[in-house]
């Protein structure tokens, strides 16, 4: 489950306050208040790259909010990419074109299958954050912890299979 460590949100806010804090400081003189400011400042900018970041292990996507199974096209479309350029390679080596042409095909295909369950992931994910986020919000206002607990799970899960994508995203750029 995430919290105030690994919130983009509340790393936003910290480095605005730490921001103010920090002219404010350089405004009256006082190098304490400046020094606070920057320290919260450097301490906002940690939680937003805890808050950002996640990778994909085989079949799961992993981030400071949890574990989140993937869309099954995702691994099944990178294996496909990975026998497909076997088979192109093995092709060009044996001077096989039948071969080569298969690889060539399986590794597109592959790729649009993993892009497909990207994306399927990406939006399940994005509308998982917002229904946890809006679902929290109300049951946090009529007092039901339970209620907010079930949705903030959600909304960690939904954050999880982002950033999942993402660091797919990044790799391939």
């Amino acid at each position: 489950m995430s919290d105030k460590n690994t919130s983009t949100l509340q790393s936003y806010i910290d480095g605005a306050v730490g921001t103010a804090q920090s002219v404010l400081g350089s405004i009256t003189g006082n190098t304490a208040d400046k020094a606070q400011g920057e320290n919260k400042q450097d301490k906002a900018d940690a939680r937003d790259a805890a808050s950002h970041a996640g990778t994909t292990i085989g079949g799961v996507s992993v981030s400071s909010s949890g574990v989140a199974a993937n869309d099954p096209d995702r691994q099944a479309g990178s294996w496909n990419q990975t026998i497909g350029s076997g088979k192109e390679t093995l092709g060009n080596l044996v001077g096989a074109q039948g071969l080569k042409e298969e690889g060539r095909k399986q590794n597109a295909q592959g790729q649009g299958q993993e892009a497909s369950g990207q994306l399927n992931d990406l939006g399940s994910g994005i509308a998982d954050r917002a229904k946890g986020t809006v679902g929290g919000a109300v049951a946090g206002l009529t007092g039901d912890h339970t209620e907010k607990a079930k949705y903030q799970a959600q909304h960690d899960q939904g954050k999880t299979l982002q950033r999942g994508v993402e660091s797919e995203m990044e790799k391939k750029h």
